[in-house]
């Protein structure tokens, strides 16, 4: 005899499993919008540019740089020739 069981698709069997993927989906996504971030940081507003059609979002940008201490690379190549 054939399993009725078996002619059911696994989704279907647990969908309780669903819920295991979805903090790897979200995960994903603030990887890739953190990533976006970076690039879009580098590419325009650390040049100096302004974001095409979304000045606010280069602004933004650049005040939350801003915000964390960072050493220049001049301050840095100083303290390695002192020794």
């Amino acid at each position: 005899m054939v399993d009725p069981q078996a002619a059911v698709p696994a989704c279907n069997q647990a969908p309780w499993m669903w819920f295991s993927v979805l903090p790897i989906v979200f995960a994903m996504f603030a990887i890739v919008a953190l990533a976006a971030s970076v690039v879009l940081y580098v590419a325009f507003p650390h040049r100096g540019v302004a974001v095409p059609r979304a000045p606010w979002l280069g602004e933004a940008m650049r005040r939350g740089v801003d915000r964390f201490p960072t050493l220049h690379p001049r301050d840095d190549w100083r303290e390695r020739q002192r020794g």
